[in-house]
């Protein structure tokens, strides 16, 4: 019997789902060793779990959202969070230092039909998750090497280190010292091929935190640029801004104004 996959959509774009589907001839194979069970992206069949491997896109940002990963969770044997949002709470989490009754009544006519939660939070902030695969969106081959490993009874590795170093081996011109443009490439980890820096732009964190980060020491580096208070804590209150690092750092900075 195939392993049972499931896809699962919260509050989010539907941009990390569509990897699967822009792995094309990759996603195919892979489709020959799987059964996906419930991928609505993808096909109108959807059958009940349990599954042995459930994908989670998006935040947390419903009371409907916090019951329903309850009932994935217990579903899953493996369960993994795929993109910014499911990770970090994505660009939706700029809710969480607002007044979010404040927006419901701005934006929509009828606000009290209107059920949210007053943050929006990553998955992990709710339920156990066995893997994480950062990126807004996520890399499809990063996406398909945890498939695979995960399939074949391996732990599934990603690399953690900083773009930096993927600039040093592209041969890129760093984008800081060169051209004197601010860059989250030091903090946030690979995955992207550096991209944003390739094109001689300062990267602006898809990939969320480095492990081998020090966040006081970038903060300085900012404020040696002349990007600080409101503007560099924005730098970091971005696509990854509640992942914790980053959020602490961006609070701090908010404090300094």
């Amino acid at each position: 019997m195939k392993p049972r996959v499931a896809v699962f959509k919260f509050a989010s774009c539907d941009g990390c789902q569509l990897q699967f589907l822009n792995a094309e001839d990759e996603l195919l194979r892979l489709a020959g060793q799987v059964d996906f069970a419930y991928f609505p992206e993808a096909r109108s069949r959807a059958l009940e779990g349990p599954y042995d491997i459930a994908f989670v896109e998006g935040s947390v940002t419903t009371p409907a959202d916090a019951r329903r990963i309850i009932e994935v969770r217990e579903e899953s044997r493996y369960l993994i969070t795929i993109g910014a949002c499911a990770t970090a709470g994505g660009i939706q989490a700029l809710r969480n230092w607002a007044d979010i009754e404040q927006y419901r009544r701005a934006v929509y006519p009828s606000p009290e039909f209107i059920s949210t939660l007053s943050t929006s939070t990553p998955i992990s902030e709710h339920v156990r998750v066995d893997f994480e695969i950062w990126g807004c969106p996520i890399d499809k081959y990063q996406l398909l090497a945890v498939t695979r490993s995960l399939l074949s009874g391996a732990q599934p590795v990603l690399p953690a280190h900083s773009v930096c170093i993927e600039c040093k081996r592209r041969g890129n011109v760093c984008v800081v010292v060169a051209r004197g443009e601010p860059c989250l490439g030091p903090v946030t980890r690979t995955g992207c091929g550096a991209l944003c820096p390739s094109f001689n732009r300062g990267c602006y964190g898809c990939f969320g935190p480095a492990n081998a980060h020090n966040m006081e020491a970038f903060a300085r580096l900012l404020a040696d640029q002349g990007v600080t208070g409101d503007e560099a804590m924005r730098r970091l209150r971005g696509i990854n801004g509640y992942v914790r690092p980053w959020r602490e750092t961006a609070d701090a900075l908010a404090e300094k104004k």
